[in-house]
């Protein structure tokens, strides 16, 4: 399935299942792929002025191991530098459907593998849908069109102007002729 992804798409994927796996969650869930976009930022689009940390603070990134380890003088964030060289490299990463179960969508990479969230999967369904390459504009659409995975809600909370966005976007409108 990444054949059609970008390069810059396939990081902001790539991002956000290392997030959902440092996180241990058991999916890769539509806060994270939001939070990877601002982080990695795979569009020109003047309308998205969330800031990566804004978004952090609605994302669920688990426990604070952070806070932990550093009571023994651990920098989590310096370990990770170290032990995951390479590890983001686009070439190891997959993002496969499994053929029992169509509809499962799974990230396998070189730390490990992670099933996408049903509202992930159709995040990437709906960026997936029209011909040509999957770009993080078509990502930003994917969670734009899905009203119910949270999404415009964490936009709207870290300031967005969600109409000027989708304006930007060039995403067809509910209702409009």
């Amino acid at each position: 399935m990444f054949t059609r992804f970008t390069g810059p798409a396939r990081r902001v994927m790539i991002k956000a299942g290392t997030l959902a796996l440092d996180a241990g969650h058991p999916t890769l869930s539509t806060d994270l792929l939001l939070l990877a976009l601002a982080e990695i930022r795979p569009f020109e689009l003047t309308a998205f002025t969330s800031t990566p940390d804004a978004v952090r603070a609605h994302a669920d990134l688990g426990d604070d191991a952070h806070a932990l380890l550093a009571t023994l003088g651990i920098d989590l964030d310096e370990v990770r530098r170290r032990t995951r060289l390479g590890t983001d490299d686009p070439a190891r990463w997959r993002l496969t459907r499994t053929r029992l179960n169509p509809l499962r969508v799974v990230l396998h990479g070189p730390l490990g593998t992670i099933p996408l969230a049903a509202h992930v999967r159709k995040v990437v369904e709906v960026a997936c849908w029209r011909p040509g390459p999957v770009t993080g504009e078509r990502l930003l659409h994917g969670l734009l069109a899905d009203h119910a995975n949270g999404a415009a809600r964490i936009l709207r909370a870290t300031g967005v102007d969600l109409p000027a966005l989708i304006r930007e976007t060039g995403m067809p409108v509910r209702g409009a002729a």
